[in-house]
């Protein structure tokens, strides 16, 4: 018998094996590779929502354990994904000037916003009003990661590359069986797949698809992330990646000429260089409406469990979910109400 089994081996599924692995439990993850949003996310970790000044909920302790938590998986694994970078915030007017000094004066948001305008001229792109500075951000080569996770976790026999038939699952008091598999618990960390789960479609597992562009712009000199009407992340060798759009209608992975036209317009609206689309990209984010995670037990099976969510913001909450998780089962420490997917059963008055 294993403590876990897994299915899913995204971001979500790696952070928790991840988090098994250091505690000295066995698992074994399950996953197709058919669908994956982690495959296509921006990789982005940025401790503040630019739309409006303001914290990302818990950054300061996520950011913390979190960049410590990949860095290990780097060392462990000796390769290299973490990429910190500063995202420097286009200003487009005094007024946003303005908004971002009031901001920056706040105890919580000072420690992340530089108190001087950047006013360093880039190819390719006019900023008569400058930027601002956010610190501790960076982003993480999402393919790197799961590639080399998944690749160690195959290696030593822990992947099975297959898909999960939800109907072979048998739960009791002491463990599931799965097949010939008996484990312990059996965590969900599926992304948006979860909608085809029995056990936990009813969450209101929303789904928000996101497209993405790689461009060739060899005249422009980004050493930073560029964050404006969309975000622009150097990768090297003159390759961008530029995002994202946000659609919540469209629940499937593919390219749009809708999602890619309206990239570009907003991607002309911000350069002034010449510019090569060399691959578009699409996914779904598994979002929720109140933009908080869904973490927790099922109510009728208690070795059940889900690990979902993640969002925009995955790179910064994997790993602290993960551990919150891992924690709640193994020690029984509650789990935060926010994250807690009790906080929808009670609304329903099912508890």
């Amino acid at each position: 018998m294993i403590d876990y089994l897994i299915v899913g081996s995204g971001l979500a599924g790696i952070c928790f094996a991840e988090t098994a692995m250091r505690n000295g439990k066995t698992f074994l993850l399950i996953d197709d590779f058919s669908v994956s949003s982690s495959k296509v996310a921006g990789g982005l970790y940025n401790p503040v929502i630019l739309k409006r000044f303001s914290l990302v909920w818990k950054a300061a302790e996520q950011l913390e354990y979190g960049l410590q938590f990949y860095e290990s998986i780097e060392k462990k694994l000796g390769v290299n994904f973490v990429h910190p970078l500063p995202v420097y915030r286009k200003f487009v007017s005094v007024e946003e000037q303005n908004n971002w000094f009031t901001a920056s004066d706040k105890p919580k948001l000072s420690p992340f916003l530089s108190l001087e305008i950047v006013t360093k001229k880039y190819n390719g792109i006019d900023s008569p009003f400058g930027f601002g500075e956010i610190f501790r951000t960076g982003y993480l080569d999402m393919n790197v990661f799961l590639d080399s996770c998944n690749h160690f976790f195959s290696t030593q026999k822990l992947l099975l590359n297959e898909t999960f038939d939800y109907s072979l699952i048998e739960s009791n008091q002491e463990y599931v069986q799965y097949k010939d598999i008996q484990a312990k618990h059996l965590i969900f960390a599926e992304g948006f797949s979860m909608h085809k789960n029995p056990y936990f479609n009813d969450l209101p597992l929303d789904g928000t698809k996101g497209e993405l562009l790689i461009i060739k712009a060899p005249k422009m000199d980004l050493d930073v992330i560029i964050n404006s009407n969309l975000f622009i992340l150097p990768l090297g060798n003159d390759l961008y990646k530029i995002g994202a759009t946000y659609n919540w209608s469209d629940k499937t992975s593919t390219p749009t000429p809708e999602g890619k036209a309206e990239l570009l317009i907003r991607l002309m609206e911000l350069l002034t260089c010449d510019f090569e689309v060399v691959e578009h990209l699409a996914g779904v984010r598994p979002t929720v409406n109140d933009r908080r995670p869904l973490v927790g037990v099922h109510a009728g099976h208690k070795n059940l469990y889900v690990l979902n969510g993640l969002g925009t913001r995955g790179v910064m909450l994997g790993p602290w979910l993960a551990k919150s998780l891992f924690e709640f089962i193994e020690q029984q420490v509650p789990l935060d109400d926010q994250i807690n997917i009790q906080r929808f059963y009670k609304k329903r008055g099912a508890l």
